[in-house]
């Protein structure tokens, strides 16, 4: 099963380290950057909100405690924003390349 994650980051140079990090070790096959987001949120029983940067992946479900564990290792939030989702209808061809693009025999050491 495909699936597609969205981890909320502070910076665009931070969401390119986790990137970088996951690309590397093949436990994604893609990784979007989207600078210029604004969150919103609850922190210490107030609403905050700050300039953030979303780091959209693409793996497989088989990845994704491995990929959540990496994170969480080179993220700078104390309670990182990781979420992933079933990708649900995806093209065939690009299913398959993800597939590919993150399995075992391709993994770098």
């Amino acid at each position: 099963m495909i699936s597609i994650g969205f981890i909320v980051c502070k910076d665009t140079e931070e969401a390119e380290k986790i990137a970088d990090a996951l690309l590397e070790k093949r436990l994604v096959a893609c990784a979007n950057i989207l600078s210029g987001i604004q969150s919103k949120y609850w922190w210490n029983n107030k609403i905050e909100s700050a300039d953030e940067t979303l780091l959209l992946l693409k793996t497989q479900e088989k990845n994704i405690e491995t990929v959540i564990k990496e994170t969480r290792k080179l993220h700078s939030y104390e309670i990182p924003a990781i979420e992933f989702f079933n990708a649900g209808q995806i093209a065939k061809p690009y299913a398959k390349w993800i597939e590919r693009e993150t399995n075992q025999e391709n993994k770098l050491v």
